[in-house]
């Protein structure tokens, strides 16, 4: 069987790979108890002591406005840390899979965002994570990189779960309705990530290497994807009451926060469909999957 080393034992995608992959060889789970990745030496010496034959980084600093307070802890785990892991992958010939996200982008665009499109982070975490792709294609290892967006899932800390927790609590929500993305399932993710390892095959890496948005179909404002959380769970749990009687969309202007969000997040998804034949369902349909599973 193969060795297939995850990273980011707690995260939201690292959860549910631990079952995604369990079918693809012998899963191996670190998370920051393990492996600390501001740690550079620590990583050398533990992934050398295992190499594994796979690797998937799932682990990631993911606290956006934090980081611009943190940014050298940022730094070191988004960025320094994958380039280290990438120059280990290529040193045992191992395949690196590693998640970014379209905070590489700065949102001025009004169509999706290809994979080829000039990123330009706005913040210290989106430039934490492009430094972070580049160090993985610089060290020149078999690498597969998946951008995705707005995740989401029924543990850690989310968006599903906030609004939620506030729609208990609150009558009234206000809700930024001026930025525009695709909510996409930590589960779907995981599965989409399993699929596409399957699909490698024996296909030569150098043919398959590169970087793929890996998001749900479609589109909503975070003001779209909070009315259709709360309808959703009302519909699906009746007798759980909420307190949310008026959910209110309002700019992003009335809203501040220490770190500027892209207002445009969706991706192109049909590099990965071509190449793997691999498809994230539609946002609104996931979501309905997630409610029908709680």
């Amino acid at each position: 069987m193969r060795e297939i080393l995850l990273l980011g034992q707690q995260g939201q995608v690292a959860w549910e790979l631990q079952v995604a992959l369990a079918t693809l060889g012998r899963v191996t789970v670190w998370g920051s108890q393990e492996l600390d990745l501001a740690d550079p030496d620590r990583i050398r010496d533990r992934l050398r002591a295992l190499e594994p034959q796979i690797i998937v980084n799932a682990a990631a600093y993911t606290a956006v406005d934090k980081a611009e307070q943190e940014p050298a802890l940022c730094q070191a785990i988004n960025a320094t840390a994958p380039g280290v892991i990438a120059e280990l992958a290529r040193e045992f010939g191992a395949l690196l899979v590693h998640y970014s996200t379209e905070y590489v982008f700065d949102g001025t665009k009004t169509s999706p965002y290809l994979e080829t499109d000039t990123p330009n982070p706005l913040g210290v975490y989106g430039a934490s994570k492009l430094a972070g792709e580049q160090a993985i294609i610089q060290a020149g290892c078999a690498h597969l990189i998946l951008r995705t967006t707005w995740v989401y899932g029924n543990r850690g800390k989310n968006f599903l779960l906030t609004i939620l927790r506030l729609a208990a609590e609150r009558p009234e929500l206000k809700i930024v309705a001026d930025q525009v993305g695709a909510p996409t399932w930590s589960k779907s993710i995981a599965m989409a990530t399993s699929q596409i390892l399957a699909r490698c095959g024996d296909r030569d890496p150098a043919t398959i290497s590169g970087i793929y948005n890996l998001s749900a179909a479609g589109k909503t404002s975070w003001h779209g994807f909070a009315s259709e959380i709360v309808d959703r769970y009302r519909t699906q749990f009746p007798d759980r009451a909420l307190q949310v009687t008026d959910i209110v969309p309002i700019p992003a202007s009335d809203y501040p926060t220490p770190a500027q969000r892209p207002a445009y997040s969706v991706l192109d998804n049909s590099k990965v469909l071509t190449t793997f034949g691999v498809q994230i369902p539609a946002w609104d349909l996931s979501l309905g999957q997630l409610f029908a599973r709680w």
